[in-house]
């Protein structure tokens, strides 16, 4: 592959959602200052859901703002609905997504409705979003979520995935990515449903790639979709995360091990390997006692070990 592999910092949102401690808002500020000095260009900040559910996100916002502040970071955020997004939109996201589950169960579970319910949220935001000057207008992507496989209703059809990708983009979403919420994918499946479902969306309407790392498949799986293509890719420093709503969903792909394997292969991030295995110190310290997870930042880089150039 050339060019450009851009990873998506999900910490901020899925890592903090998912556990029991709040993180302070100046520690938030100084993981996402940090991560973005280090090369990150893409950070999902948070979510714009109720705090009463996520206590831990109350402080989007003012996350999404300061973000904004720092250059040549695309600030990304999470909505649930139509309210979820117009509040990142007064808040200045350049992004937003908005969650699609594939199961139906794990909908009702996850944003308490059906798959229609949730498609008359994505047509409510897309007309809003068609009001709004280009310049204030944020991405807007449909998510397919536990698109591999749930843990309350078990496998899941790849015609299922396609025909909700097709109800995304028709209902006003920009793009569409996939995502293994629940951690029930493998490289067969995940060469498979890409190329499928970019055949029946197009290349450009296809976002990336969301992984987990619950049955030490994340990386695996992170090759699986470069083969056919895909430079986008969601990840977590220190593996935190999980949806706190898919019983067993646990561990995002290590954003630190992620980076190593992709510069390794002489692949682009654009990103400070050095530089970020340090901000690790920043999470650490602001959540003690919370495990954090790869392999990497405990064995250190090899000798001799050399960073992809810009452009390569």
């Amino acid at each position: 592959m050339t060019g450009r592999i851009v990873i998506s910092e999900v910490g901020p949102r899925d890592g903090l959602q998912s556990i029991a401690a709040i993180m302070p808002t100046e520690a938030k500020k100084a993981w996402i200052a940090a991560e973005a000095g280090a090369g990150v260009r893409e950070i999902e900040v948070g979510s714009f859901v109720p705090a009463r559910i996520l206590p831990q996100l109350a402080d989007t916002a003012e996350l999404v703002a300061f973000a904004r502040s720092l250059p040549g970071l695309t600030v990304a955020a999470l909505v649930p609905n139509l309210k979820g997004a117009l509040a990142a939109v007064e808040a200045g996201a350049h992004k937003i997504t908005l969650p699609l589950s594939v199961s139906e169960t794990h909908s009702q579970k996850n944003l308490r409705r059906s798959h229609a319910e949730v498609l008359d949220e994505v047509r409510a935001i897309a007309e809003h979003l068609r009001s709004l000057p280009a310049a204030r207008r944020p991405r807007f992507e449909g998510g397919l979520s536990t698109a591999f496989g749930c843990t309350l209703e078990g496998p899941v059809p790849t015609a299922q995935v396609l025909r909700l990708g097709e109800a995304l983009l028709a209902a006003g979403a920009d793009e569409v990515g996939l995502a293994d919420t629940t951690g029930y994918a493998n490289p067969t499946m995940v060469r498979e449903r890409v190329t499928r479902l970019r055949e029946v969306v197009g290349e450009d309407c296809f976002a990336g790639l969301h992984l987990h790392n619950t049955r030490g498949l994340g990386l695996a799986n992170v090759l699986a979709g470069l083969e056919v293509g895909v430079t986008t890719f969601d990840s977590s420093l220190g593996g935190l995360g999980g949806c706190p709503f898919a019983p067993g969903a646990s561990g995002n792909v290590v954003t630190e091990d992620l980076v190593f394997m992709l510069q390794s292969m002489g692949l682009d991030t654009g990103i400070d390997l050095p530089r970020l295995l340090e901000v690790r110190a920043v999470v650490k310290a602001a959540l003690p006692g919370e495990p954090l997870y790869g392999f990497t930042p405990e064995a250190g880089l090899p000798l001799g070990f050399k960073q992809a150039e810009a452009g390569s």
